[in-house]
């Protein structure tokens, strides 16, 4: 971050100026403009609680926080749509107030605090006084659309409004923020089923409610309707699963029903859905100005002019733009940014010049979403008088960022400053060689067309008519197309194998995975999984522990202040406490990935785990055993020896050998059979079995005959 001066006589609100005798010295940081603050969606970043010697501690914190963000749609895609601004606000005390981990006063210059004052153990929501919050935000943009304030605390907690809050410091902090940015910014409600933690929330007892992503409708009532999420049903969800209706939001367990089973308003760490996903869409492109500025068209234009718009760039795709003379496509403009009028055809005075600009993003289907939020129209009449004639200045006045590496598959984008008569070219090299764009206006580059290899790129922007030594017409940028890696550690497993190419581990009652996210180039590196398909998940470690505590996996998950994590059951990682699940044992694949701070995704690797609870052995055998081995009751584990004769094992009986030599093995009606890490010298044969069999890590040099078995991990 590079500190930059603001002066403070810029135009202060009421709430703002009347709190602004208590503003304390802080410097502003522009982080990311993308554009004029009244045209962008601007967001401001606040730490409080912070010390200056803390500085570069909360510089990470928002770093971590914004990189978290960028690689979680739709930031991802619409970052270019978004300034951020950070104000560095000195304390004279570390920490904030009434933190439950702490439970003291801490005089901080916003005054944030636990709400339920110091005795709450359990405390989660973060307070700000807002007056003092939105006037140190004004001093980076008196046009903010949100304040984000970072606390000095690494306990869990938040809060949303357009000065939300989340805690700087705990593992779940850089998730509190999309969650609260789906409050503020996207108008949606929390998906939980409960009101308190721990406690169900109740039948729903109102009518049907006014929020997109609630319904008291059936899938059948909704499509008939065309009511709702019906566009989506039977998706296959962002957040994993299937769009449909899944019971309990809005704080209550039954009688509503939302899209996903999970998705990031009812658990932080997994995506937005596509239904929360299209509104959060709508509201960014409500907050931006489509076709920020043009050709002035409150005045007629000559029919030799060139006519020229700016509109802001998503990331990763192309906004569609059309031109119209009285009503006539014309169609060699498509997709360009300016029109020269003297090639459009049958421009005469008293045409009317119409551009359009649409976003055909696949994030949005409803129609009305995209007229309103997602297009915008200008028109220009062609008259007699020249009018004022400007020169082109051969400059750009916008550009993509050039301070940071860009992704491999970012669409790079200029605006070269036009004049009345003159559209200046603009020339692309792609390292060092010329290249032609796609765009007739040659204003953006889509490097996803180039089929980069791997490693580091440069491509560079140019008005033909510039002098190479002149900045101002020129661009340059590095293309950072090396993708993340990431690195697993997992609790030693008790035997592994591979299947299918991939490392598969057979582990015991619970496990650990820490992941390990590396990239070539600065910034903070996203790490994710996902469980058998499920939803991709942020890996952020363990809640309330300290960084670099890996995740846990536990057959039902683990209760932390009445939130589950961690499960492997067939409901998710993270059902409510009170919710009946099956507990998670058997085969498992768990992918992993990462995301870099250029927004690159590497490639999904996997591994696989047979999940199995410990045996509780009424027999066990560590020595050679000689002739045969009947198991006729309870469970009979053989571990690290060899049995000569055949082993048999009868119904309603269990074995489990580990590192083990068997003759052969039978079992008809067995309630569980695991061999593991062993070799069976003959034949086995295990039919019926009322649990599982597991054959892990083991060699069968005879026969092997598995059928009629419940689970067969």
């Amino acid at each position: 971050m590079k500190p930059f001066t603001v002066l403070l006589a810029v135009s202060l609100s009421a709430p703002a100026a009347a709190a602004a005798q208590g503003i304390q010295h802080a410097n502003v940081v522009a982080l990311q403009v993308t554009g004029d603050a009244e045209a962008r969606f601007s967001m401001v970043v606040l730490g409080d609680g912070y010390t200056a010697a803390e500085m570069p501690k909360f510089r990470e914190q928002v770093d971590k926080h914004l990189n978290v963000l960028w690689s979680i749609e739709p930031f991802r895609s619409y970052r270019n749509y978004i300034n951020v601004y950070a104000v560095e606000v000195v304390s004279q005390e570390s920490g904030i107030t009434c933190d439950p981990e702490v439970r003291e006063q801490r005089d901080t210059p916003l005054k944030t605090h636990f709400s339920g004052g110091c005795e709450n153990p359990n405390a989660r929501g973060i307070l700000v006084d807002q007056k003092l919050a939105q006037a140190h935000a004004e001093r980076a943009t008196p046009h903010y659309d949100q304040i984000l304030v970072l606390a000095n605390t690494d306990t869990y907690g938040g809060i949303g409004g357009r000065v939300a809050t989340t805690s700087g410091g705990n593992s779940l902090g850089v998730l509190i923020t999309p969650h609260e940015l789906g409050h503020s910014l996207g108008g949606l409600q929390d998906e939980y089923t409960y009101s308190a933690r721990g406690k169900p929330g109740g039948p729903y007892e109102g009518g049907e409610p006014k929020s997109i992503h609630m319904t008291l409708l059936t899938e059948a009532e909704m499509k008939a309707k065309q009511l709702k999420w019906w566009r989506w049903l039977g998706e296959e969800s962002l957040s994993g699963g299937v769009i449909g209706c899944y019971e309990g939001g809005s704080s209550r367990t039954t009688g509503i029903w939302r899209p996903s089973k999970h998705s990031m308003m009812i658990s932080v760490g997994y995506y937005f859905d596509q239904v929360s996903l299209e509104r959060m869409v709508q509201r960014i492109s409500e907050q931006v100005e489509l076709i920020a500025d043009s050709t002035p068209a409150d005045r007629s234009v000559m029919a030799r002019q060139v006519i020229w718009i700016d509109t802001p760039q998503p990331v990763y795709h192309q906004l569609d733009v059309t031109w119209e003379v009285d009503g006539k496509l014309v169609k060699a403009a498509s997709r360009s940014r300016l029109l020269d009028l003297r090639n459009a055809g049958g421009v005469k005075e008293g045409s009317t010049v119409t551009v359009t600009v649409v976003d055909p993003t696949e994030f949005v289907r409803d129609p009305d979403i995209r007229a309103q939020a997602l297009t915008a129209k200008r028109s220009w009449k062609v008259g007699p008088t020249p009018g004022t004639i400007a020169d082109a200045m051969r400059e750009f006045s916008a550009s993509t960022q050039t301070e940071r590496p860009v992704g491999g598959q970012d669409v790079i984008y200029v605006r070269p400053a036009i004049g009345t008569m003159v559209a200046p070219r603009v020339s692309w090299q792609l390292n060092g060689r010329n290249v032609r764009p796609l765009t007739p206006d040659g204003q953006t580059f889509e490097l996803g067309a180039y089929n980069l290899t791997p490693g580091a790129h440069r491509v560079t922007a140019r008005i033909e008519t510039v002098d190479t030594a002149d900045s101002k017409g020129v661009r340059e940028w590095v293309i950072d197309n090396t993708p993340p890696t990431v690195a697993y550690t997992l609790t030693e497993s008790e035997a592994r194998q591979t299947t299918e190419g991939e490392p598969h581990y057979l582990m015991r009652d619970e496990f650990t995975m820490a992941l390990d996210p590396k990239d070539d180039q600065p910034g903070y590196v996203v790490a994710e999984f996902r469980v058998n398909g499920d939803g991709w998940h942020h890996f952020y470690g363990w809640p309330d522990a300290p960084p670099g505590t890996p995740y846990r996996f536990t057959p039902r998950g683990t209760n932390i202040k009445e939130l589950i994590y961690g499960s492997l059951s067939s409901e998710g990682l993270s059902p409510q406490p009170w919710e009946p699940r099956e507990p998670g044992w058997g085969n498992h694949r768990i992918e992993y990935r990462g995301i870099d701070a250029a927004g690159n995704i590497g490639e999904a690797k996997a591994f696989r785990v047979t999940f199995l609870p410990s045996p509780q052995c009424t027999q066990t055998i560590t020595a050679p055993h000689a002739g045969d081995l009947r198991v006729t009751a309870g469970t009979t584990c053989v571990t690290g020896t060899s049995v000569k004769g055949p082993v048999v094992v009868e119904k309603g009986a269990s074995l489990v050998a580990r590192k083990a030599t068997l003759a052969s093995v039978s079992a008809s009606g067995a309630a569980s059979v695991e061999i593991v890490d062993s070799t069976v010298e003959g034949a086995a044969r295990i039919t019926g079995t009322t649990g599982h069999v597991t054959l892990f890590g083991t060699t069968v040099k005879g026969e092997r005959a598995l059928s009629g078995n419940a689970r067969e991990w």
